[in-house]
């Protein structure tokens, strides 16, 4: 079967050195597996100001 020479680096790799995929699998948990504030993300959403079409146009 076909590997690349990426595919075969990065196996190479995380085999030396296991400590990033913890990492990794740590930094996910920060970003991406969280519950929502559904109170939270109303608010924010209703305290946004429109913005202009062109941001550096004076008034």
């Amino acid at each position: 079967m076909y590997q690349s020479e990426f595919t075969a680096f990065m196996k190479d790799f995380l085999e030396k050195h296991p400590e990033v995929e913890q990492e990794r699998r740590e930094l996910r948990l920060t970003w991406w597996d969280r519950k929502l504030n559904l109170e939270d993300l109303r608010r924010w959403k209703e305290s946004r100001l429109p913005q202009k079409g062109y941001a550096y146009q004076p008034e």
